[in-house]
């Protein structure tokens, strides 16, 4: 239970800084990987933990990747702000494809815990979207 707690209180202190909005997605992000990581960890054991946990490390790291080179573009012309768009959608396509084809060479990972981390991870933007 204090597991929970600690989760709660993380997020309350995400909500109640001043930062952007894609940093609070970021953070959401790791909390609900955190938290599906930790259920699937009691219900299935140390197997679907580490699967669920890749599946949502293979949803972040192309996102973190993402923002920090859409940040890069803040206050650059409009066509340099749509090609950073662009090379860093493309990027991140590429980045999700190459950490799955490792996570795949890892033994004994199991598919559905792994595919429960990586939606649940991408699902932060459409509660996101909804939220505001």
């Amino acid at each position: 239970m204090s597991i929970i707690h600690e989760l709660l209180c993380l997020e309350s202190r995400v909500t109640s800084r001043k930062i952007s909005t894609v940093s609070k997605i970021l953070s959401y992000q790791l909390l609900i990987i955190l938290i599906i990581t930790a259920g699937l960890a009691g219900c299935g054991g140390l197997d679907f933990a580490i699967s669920s946990a890749l599946g949502g490390v293979a949803a972040f790291v192309p996102n973190l990747y993402f923002a920090l080179r859409i940040r890069k573009a803040v206050g650059l012309p409009a066509r340099k702000v749509m090609n950073s768009f662009y090379a860093g959608e493309s990027g991140k396509l590429l980045l999700t494809a190459a950490l799955f084809m490792l996570i795949f060479k890892i033994p004994n990972i199991t598919i559905l815990p792994l595919l429960i981390g990586y939606i649940s991870a991408l699902s932060v933007f459409w509660f996101a979207l909804l939220m505001r």
